[in-house]
């Protein structure tokens, strides 16, 4: 299949990224059968599984680098993409050809009929990667949870490693019970008595035992078993010590914005010797993290003014935005907003998190996607917040606005969705912004 046809053919299927509503009959049968005619290409490797509200991503892109430095060969599933499909899957860190993301496609589309089953764009897109990873003969894959975990597609895998980053109220009604609703949800990707072990970020102590029961051999607790012990701003990202089982890895130059990707960085490294069974080398560690980039993650994009993207989309995730803006960021000028959100999202709390009421101008706009929530509720909670609102519905406009307001001390950040910020990355490029 060219890639032209696979895409037209998994957009025959239901994308539920772009459905609002709650899922019913959750079930990993359709998955299951589906990659058992594939021949079990997921049981091929060797599996680093990570689920978690908020880092999983960023985790993810630090436990690929971390482990190509090692020497091994790596395969990357994640989701979704800030600009191309073709970011999902990645081999060593670089993402799949056209023509391999086609073929790959077409040999799921090719054996459909034989399941008897009728996958959801996401189960295509992970039987794909499976299969292109077994096909590549990766030595470990790196899969990323599109949701919670249990029922999610990539859990046919049974992972050597499993990884929690934390436990947040996304995807949940927010009724009583719901922290411990999602952690038993998110402990589901542990397979009990076969995977060696949890790396657990989250540390909740109410939530422990529900962790502990999921049955992994060992269970790595955060501040605990591994964590930082010392974290620094630094120019352009952090200096942290990251401490492990059997290690402590000394001023490790962390390359990204924010101290809660320090905490990711404990949980990468952590992860990567559970999966290895022993300490990493300083300098492999230091390789690893030297050229990382996590793009629309707090991702400076241009100067005069700053212009900055993350894909904080819920209040835990506009928190983080917030205290790295306040933390890492030297502010002669005023702070400028392009928000979207999407639809199951309180923007009051969002908006509040990400602190609009001392922006100099808050610009609303549209993501794209069915899912996003309409501009004039997210402009009427902005206005409740005390924030100087204007609607400028398409999110490249939305910048453009921003920018001819901002002077070169300014920062403008946008923020919301990766539905606001994969268009507006792939846009910026385009714009006279200054890097």
């Amino acid at each position: 299949m060219k890639l032209t046809s696979a895409l037209r053919y998994l957009d025959q299927h239901t994308n539920l990224e772009a459905t609002a509503g709650r899922v019913e009959g959750l079930s990993l049968d359709r998955m299951a059968r589906l990659v058992h005619v594939l021949g079990d290409p997921q049981t091929a490797y060797p599996v680093i599984h990570i689920t978690g509200t908020n880092g999983k991503g960023s985790v993810a892109r630090m436990v690929s680098r971390l482990l190509t430095a090692q020497g091994l060969s790596v395969g990357t599933y994640s989701s979704p993409h800030l600009e191309r499909i073709n970011e999902r899957l990645a081999w060593d860190g670089e993402p799949i050809s056209d023509d391999a993301l086609g073929e790959a496609i077409g040999a799921v589309a090719a054996v459909e009929d034989l399941a008897a089953v009728t996958p959801s764009y996401f189960e295509i897109l992970t039987a794909a990667a499976f299969r292109w990873f077994a096909e590549v003969a990766v030595d470990v894959a790196v899969v990323e949870v599109g949701m919670l975990g249990r029922y999610d597609a990539t859990n046919v895998v049974e992972a050597s490693v499993a990884v929690c980053t934390n436990v947040g109220r996304d995807h949940t009604d927010g009724a009583p019970g719901w922290r411990q609703a999602i952690a038993e949800e998110k402990a589901g990707i542990v397979t009990a008595g076969v995977t060696d072990v949890l790396v657990l970020g989250e540390t909740d102590p109410d939530l422990l035992p529900t962790f502990a029961a999921a049955g992994a051999v060992e269970t790595w607790l955060r501040d605990v078993d591994f964590g930082v012990a010392a974290d620094r701003v630094a120019v352009g990202g952090r200096l942290a010590d990251l401490r492990t089982p059997d290690a402590l890895h000394e001023e490790v130059y962390v390359p990204v914005h924010g101290a809660h990707q320090a905490v990711n960085a404990s949980l990468a490294v952590a992860a990567v010797e559970a999966f290895l069974g022993r300490a990493q080398a300083d300098e492999v560690v230091e390789e690893a993290f030297a050229e990382l980039t996590i793009p629309g993650r707090f991702e400076v994009l241009g100067r005069h003014p700053t212009v900055v993207i993350d894909a904080a989309h819920n209040p835990e995730g506009a928190a983080s935005a917030a205290a790295t803006l306040a933390e890492d960021m030297t502010l002669p000028g005023s702070v400028l907003m392009v928000v979207g959100l999407l639809s199951g999202r309180d923007p009051v709390e969002v908006l509040s998190a990400l602190g609009v009421a001392d922006a100099g101008l808050l610009v609303v706009c549209t993501p794209d996607s069915p899912r996003a929530l309409p501009t004039s509720e997210v402009a009427a909670a902005a206005e409740r917040l005390g924030a100087v609102v204007e609607v400028v519905p398409e999110p490249v406009d939305a910048v453009r606005r921003a920018l001819a307001v901002a002077t070169e001390a300014d920062l403008v950040l946008v923020a919301g969705s990766l539905y606001v910020v994969g268009p507006v990355r792939a846009a910026l490029r385009e714009m006279e912004v200054s890097a």
